[in-house]
């Protein structure tokens, strides 16, 4: 949080910059989907300051974070950050998610406030390994965009999420290939 708060006087990285908020909204808000992670490579697609990805990478030192952004500012950021706090599990990547190509797919695609389920399925399904998930963290209940999820995928289910001191709705929108 320190490094965010630093960084963001010069990059705008967040809009949050208390610290109890940054800690409800930024820290517990990204942690709040550990217990549905599935399998040991994860993509942070559109990471922006590195939500969900870096507290996930703190959590679990175990697992494998790819951190994808096409914004160099964000980039620069999060390179410091893995730098600075010698996070071994995370690689951070400057790319548009439409052109970013690796040679393993991801057990996990995470997105918070990325864009829609379609737009996220449509950017995204040719890293998900075929058995893997696409994790979407929303606020409201998103049933329209629920019932537009694209031919070939399936809703899997959705969480309501609780934080303690979060006075938001939250949901974890878990999709997969049909």
């Amino acid at each position: 949080l320190n490094l965010l708060k630093k960084w963001n006087r010069t990059y705008n990285l967040t809009a949050i910059t208390d610290n109890k908020q940054m800690v409800l909204w930024h820290i517990l808000d990204s942690l709040v989907v550990s217990p549905f992670l599935h399998g040991q490579r994860f993509l942070d697609v559109g990471t922006g300051a590195g939500l969900p990805g870096i507290p996930l990478s703190f959590a679990f030192p175990e697992k494998q974070f790819v951190l994808l952004d096409s914004n160099g500012k964000k980039t620069r950021f999060l390179s410091n950050v893995v730098r600075e706090l010698q996070l071994k599990n995370v690689e951070v990547v400057q790319a548009r998610v439409e052109a970013f190509q690796t040679e393993h797919c991801f057990d996990s695609i995470l997105a918070r406030a990325f864009s829609s389920l379609r737009v996220i399925i449509e950017s995204t399904r040719h890293l998900l390994c075929k058995e893997g998930q696409i994790l979407a963290m929303k606020g409201t209940y998103p049933e329209k965009e629920i019932r537009d999820i694209p031919e070939g995928f399936k809703l899997l289910t959705v969480h309501s999420l609780r934080i303690k001191g979060l006075n938001a709705e939250r949901h974890l929108v878990c999709m997969g290939f049909e």
